[in-house]
């Protein structure tokens, strides 16, 4: 039987869209309407992309360790699962996973390492220090066994035909071409003009991306591709946006990670009136 798209993101990842998607979800296309390949260059989570469960896609991140966890699911959904399953529910076995360095495995233990210290980590977040070493502590085991083997084989059927790359937003959205869809969900801080907090793999996300963001967005819509992404209501933000469809969102992320709020400070931008295509 296969399971809802509801009930496919399974990362705990701050910004996901997972809980908002129902408020915005009108302004998305079907499956069906995207004529040729759904494109995310910020995937994160991927919430949306399981929400369209398009029949083709390519999913992008400059997260080198995000990337081999969804390759490693696609590929490998069984030795994930046992990998993932064998970690001891214990704190010391968190520390000693966190402190291996992935370089010293292969892909199905990557890909295990970054799903385990996800859902067992404090409030899913993602941060690294000076030399680039995953830092974040211990949250415990509550959140762990919401993953199942059924949870990723199920995963890895919906990502078989999907091109998995890291790469710079920038190339993803130079890939699109006439047909295909867009939709971005890039790092920001609700209401902020840049995103500089620490629990995003990369830290920050300047203005100057934002800009260099929004120049490939209109590129994009030269070459006639349809797309739409999730922003801060942020003056300069909407400024760089001024001749797109701006939406406000009535439900979004808080001042606090994980935190969901009623009056957020986000935006939904397109660059066509209501539904794609």
């Amino acid at each position: 039987m296969e399971m809802s798209s509801a009930n496919l993101p399974f990362l705990r990842y701050p910004g996901g869209k997972q809980r908002q998607i129902n408020s915005f979800a009108y302004l998305l296309p079907s499956r069906q309407e995207i004529m040729k390949s759904y494109i995310e260059p910020f995937v994160g989570g991927a919430s949306i992309f399981f929400h369209i469960n398009p029949d083709k896609a390519i999913l992008s991140d400059i997260n080198p360790e995000l990337i081999d966890l969804y390759m490693g699911i696609r590929d490998y959904p069984k030795e994930v699962w046992e990998i993932y399953e064998s970690v001891p529910e214990t704190k010391y076995a968190y520390y000693a996973i966190r402190g291996i360095h992935p370089s010293k495995m292969d892909l199905p233990y990557r890909a295990a390492r970054v799903l385990y210290l996800n859902r067992t980590c404090f409030k899913g977040m993602w941060r690294h220090n000076a030399h680039g070493d995953f830092n974040v502590g211990y949250g415990g085991q509550d959140r762990r066994w919401c993953i199942t083997l059924e949870h990723l084989q199920e995963i890895s059927k919906r990502l078989k035909n999907t091109y998995i790359v890291c790469s710079d937003f920038e190339d993803a959205i130079n890939r699109s071409t006439k047909g295909d869809y867009l939709f971005l969900d890039p790092p920001y801080k609700p209401g902020g003009r840049e995103q500089i907090h620490t629990h995003y793999r990369f830290g920050t996300f300047r203005f100057d991306d934002q800009i260099r963001l929004a120049r490939a967005l209109r590129r994009a819509t030269g070459r006639k591709v349809d797309w739409a992404m999730t922003n801060s209501l942020h003056p300069d933000i909407l400024n760089l946006y001024r001749d797109c469809y701006i939406s406000s969102l009535h439900k979004g992320t808080g001042d606090q990670i994980g935190q969901i709020t009623n009056s957020p400070k986000e935006v939904v931008i397109r660059n066509y009136k209501e539904r794609a295509i």
